[in-house]
């Protein structure tokens, strides 16, 4: 083995380990890996990283599903359907959408997340570890299925064009809009992803930003580290669980901060 294929399965490894655990999100560490120790151009860097989450998602998922039941389906299946509308479109956005304007979004969301989680660990949390949606709209389909869909159209676009895992965005959603525990968002938005990953990773492929051996390589290791991750992730209480994820998110919002900043220097 060369020592940049070990270095290739390490990065796999490392984010499948943050991909089970969190449901996603595993691309904040191969897509900055893959950029320093590749010499793919950036938007290739983003379509691997998002056809090697495919082997996360799936390995994920699976362990959720068989291990904990937490898979909720109810407001799963329209991002699902929302997910691979998006994803198909959001390989197309890496050269024209605004990387600020999805860095912006992206920092918000990560506030607020973290925000709630920490609230709720503390028990200090306003709507009481449920969701800002009222309660009497989440009970209806008619509201539920159009939001799930859009919900996933923008988390699939916006996951699709960074590479970064859908789980960043998926997983505060489906907490923040429809009052799911994390246990079951985690594995919900990997079930979600699984699709979304797979049709946009084919997207940059057959458009030429995606390199397949280094996405099956990464993704090789990646699958056993998703599922020590999952396991991981069940074995914590819901609170230690939010605490780490809020932590995931403070983290990520001030590095995404820190990168704006520094592109607009």
């Amino acid at each position: 083995m060369t020592e940049r294929n070990g270095r290739l399965l390490a990065i796999g490894a490392a984010s499948g380990v943050v991909g089970g655990l969190l449901g996603g999100g595993n691309g904040v560490l191969t897509v900055p890996a893959l950029d320093h120790y590749t010499t793919l151009p950036r938007p290739a860097v983003h379509g691997t990283s998002t056809l090697a989450a495919t082997w996360v998602c799936a390995a994920g998922a699976l362990v959720y599903w068989l291990v904990g039941g937490t898979v909720d389906l109810r407001a799963g299946a329209g991002m699902i359907v929302g997910g691979m509308i998006g994803g198909f479109y959001g390989a197309k956005l890496v050269a024209r959408a605004s990387e600020t304007l999805l860095r912006v979004l992206l920092i918000v969301i990560l506030v607020l997340t973290a925000t709630k989680l920490y609230l709720d660990a503390a028990g200090l949390d306003p709507v009481s570890g449920g969701a800002v949606v009222p309660a009497d709209l989440l009970a209806t389909w008619w509201f539920v299925v159009p939001l799930s869909v859009v919900v996933g159209v923008v988390v699939g676009a916006w996951a699709g064009a960074m590479g970064l895992g859908g789980g960043l965005l998926a997983v505060p959603a489906l907490v923040l809009l429809f009052g799911v525990d994390l246990h079951t968002a985690a594995g919900t938005s990997l079930l979600v992803f699984l699709p979304n990953s797979l049709v946009g990773g084919l997207s940059h492929r057959r458009q030429g930003t995606a390199d397949l051996r280094i996405a099956n390589l990464v993704g090789l290791a990646a699958a056993p580290g998703a599922v020590a991750g999952a396991l991981l992730a069940l074995a914590l209480d819901n609170v230690v669980l939010g605490v780490v994820f809020g932590t995931f998110a403070a983290v990520m919002a001030v590095r995404e901060v820190v990168l704006l900043l520094r592109a607009r220097s």
